[in-house]
């Protein structure tokens, strides 16, 4: 639409665009972009340039965002290790690659992954192969809160990192380290990855409506879960549920627990991690291959 003088702008020329991007799946960032370009249009109309807002006309032509239910999420162990497999054979870039090994190893929100920034990883020595109590430490603005605890400290969340997790990032390091994001967009470095790459690429791989970026959440959860009573360790359903930062209704309780049972949250991290990455290939070997 750049290139239309905006007075040709019409609804159905609009729709038209905006069927595009619902075509891809896209249902919710065709709404967004409804609202960038009504945005537009309102400007212009208090400019005198235009009269009307097309876009403000087509917002019902919309196709609705689907009821929101479970996400598609694989539980068992051996076939959650193929979804890994499947997608580091394929042909995507090595930071998808290993934003979604690192996504798999840590659990977060898929969001969580998106935004990291390089300052936000502790007791790792770039320089030197040597760690120190190794750990994410996710600013409570970039957690899934309620408003009233974004600028909270005492909500950030603390992930405990595997040495399988570690060396994701070492090897995400010798590409993005100066970049300000860990997991940099492919098209405009200075943005984070696309909120649809992992998923894109895990649809690529056969595992369409299966499994979902969000679904390692799940997996974690249940795996864990089921190796937990197996070992007789009815204390640690507690220690998992604050490892997926399951947000506590109680303040002084959240507060507590950011940091709670973390000797133990570092053991099941690793436990996580070994029985994840068995037969898996170290993440430097994700290097090799084509890069976009």
């Amino acid at each position: 639409l750049g290139a239309l003088p905006i007075r040709d702008i019409d609804a159905p020329t609009l729709l038209g665009t905006l069927r595009k991007v619902e075509k891809r799946g896209a249902i919710e960032t065709a709404k967004r972009l409804r609202q960038r370009m009504s945005g537009v249009f309102v400007y212009a109309i208090s400019e005198g340039i235009v009269s009307n807002d097309p876009a403000a006309i087509v917002t019902k032509a919309l196709k609705p965002l689907p009821k929101k239910g479970k996400q598609p999420a694989i539980t068992d162990l051996d076939e959650v290790r193929k979804v890994l497999i499947a997608a580091e054979a394929s042909g995507a870039s090595p930071v998808t690659k290993l934003a979604s090994r690192l996504l798999a190893l840590t659990a977060v929100r898929p969001g969580v992954i998106r935004g990291a920034g390089w300052g936000e990883f502790e007791g790792i020595d770039w320089d030197n192969d040597a760690t120190d109590a190794p750990i994410w430490r996710v600013p409570p603005v970039r957690m899934k809160l309620v408003l009233d605890r974004k600028e909270q400290e005492a909500f950030e969340h603390i992930v405990p990192l595997s040495t399988q997790a570690v060396d994701a990032l070492r090897t995400i390091r010798r590409l993005t380290a100066r970049a300000r994001y860990v997991f940099p967009n492919q098209r405009h470095t200075h943005q984070p990855l696309s909120e649809n790459a992992i998923g894109y690429l895990y649809n690529r791989v056969g595992y369409h409506g299966r499994h979902v970026p969000h679904g390692w959440r799940a997996a974690f959860s249940t795996i864990l879960n089921d190796w937990r009573r197996k070992h007789g360790r009815p204390d640690d359903r507690e220690v998992i549920n604050l490892m997926l930062a399951h947000v506590v209704e109680d303040k002084v309780e959240g507060a507590y627990n950011r940091a709670a049972h973390m000797e133990r949250r570092v053991e099941l991290a690793q436990i996580w991690a070994d029985m994840l990455m068995e037969g898996l290939e170290p993440a430097s070997s994700l290097l090799d291959g084509p890069r976009r």
